[in-house]
């Protein structure tokens, strides 16, 4: 009776992520250029207003387990404090970038943290598709119309998840929910080497009055016995992440950081935007400790680089060779 119960629960959901198209909210029609016109400003700023400073709670719970012998983690809450910054916006597209700041022993350390970059419309998406493998995946042409993709980038640039959905107000609350996507384990679950090996997810965005959420709706999956390809759930996470409004920490260290290795970092993405655009994706090793086997050393060249151990041009020679050295 279990293992009718986990079949069939696998099934649906492998039915639901292969469909997704078809589940998802449907197309929007044709409201007109000015609604269209109004309706893309509203939405831009909507994204804008997610940068700022912020003390960020991060919520983590596992709920329901899918299987009968597996025993949910304990609920983990942590949190720091974050500078989110635009540096990319050409209209359609919007860069913002993920700065945490963080105090030890008196001393402040700044952490290039993670990216999202929203495209208005976009005819595909650079999606996670199993272990160590990044492919472009097609956003459906009647599915385009209003809709924003968000792409979500690790702590070296590389690539973690990406989605699609509409802006919307709900009982007066903006609101961008994804598709269903896969995504890799966070680090938190990679460094214990859990049965399960992705997760199927989907993401929402919401403004609040004191700055936004990002909510996570996780089924976490590990490959089916007897099977190459099959996959099966193993239990539910909900995971709150709470931005709130907040400069009381040293915000001019993230700056400055950002400062000095902004021309390091944009070098960093142009490699591997053009390694995705050649090889039709990105296969890379992933690492449980920093999610990519070259992402340690990539953060290390940013850091020597505001510090003044290296120069800018031999940074951005090495981060480009590992890079094309260890993808695939």
């Amino acid at each position: 009776m279990t293992m009718t119960r986990t079949f069939f629960g696998a099934a649906l959901l492998a039915i639901a992520l292969a469909t997704t198209p078809a589940l998802a909210d449907g197309p929007i029609a044709d409201r007109g250029e000015a609604v269209e016109t109004a309706m893309y400003e509203q939405d831009r700023a909507t994204i804008l207003a997610m940068a700022g400073d912020y003390k960020v709670r991060f919520d983590m719970q596992e709920s329901t387990p899918w299987v009968e012998d597996y025993t949910p983690l304990d609920r983990k809450i942590s949190g720091g404090h974050e500078s989110v910054r635009v540096i990319e916006d050409t209209g359609t597209r919007i860069v913002l970038q993920h700065l945490l700041v963080a105090e030890h022993e008196g001393e402040t350390f700044v952490i290039k943290h993670w990216r999202q970059d929203w495209e208005y419309e976009p005819a595909r998406i650079l999606a996670y598709t199993g272990p160590d493998r990044w492919q472009w995946v097609d956003v459906p042409e009647r599915m385009r119309n209003g809709r924003w993709s968000q792409t979500v980038y690790q702590v070296d640039d590389s690539p973690r998840y990406a989605g699609w959905g509409e802006w919307e107000t709900t009982h007066g609350i903006r609101r961008w929910r994804s598709n269903w996507t896969w995504r890799p384990l966070a680090r938190r679950d990679a460094v214990r080497d859990p049965v399960y090996d992705r997760y199927a997810a989907i993401n929402r965005h919401q403004l609040t009055p004191t700055g936004w959420i990002h909510w996570q709706d996780n089924t976490k999956m590990k490959p089916a016995a007897g099977s190459a390809e099959a996959l099966e759930p193993v239990v539910q996470e909900y995971v709150l992440n709470t931005y709130t409004r907040f400069d009381g920490y040293d915000v001019a260290a993230a700056d400055a950081y950002w400062a000095a290795t902004k021309d390091y970092w944009a070098a960093v993405r142009a490699k591997w935007a053009e390694v995705a655009e050649r090889k039709g994706g990105i296969a890379l090793e992933e690492e449980a400790q920093a999610g990519t086997v070259i992402s340690g050393r990539l953060l290390e060249l940013g850091s020597a680089l505001q510090d003044g151990e290296v120069s800018q041009s031999a940074a951005i020679e090495e981060a480009i060779g590992l890079i094309e050295t260890h993808t695939r």
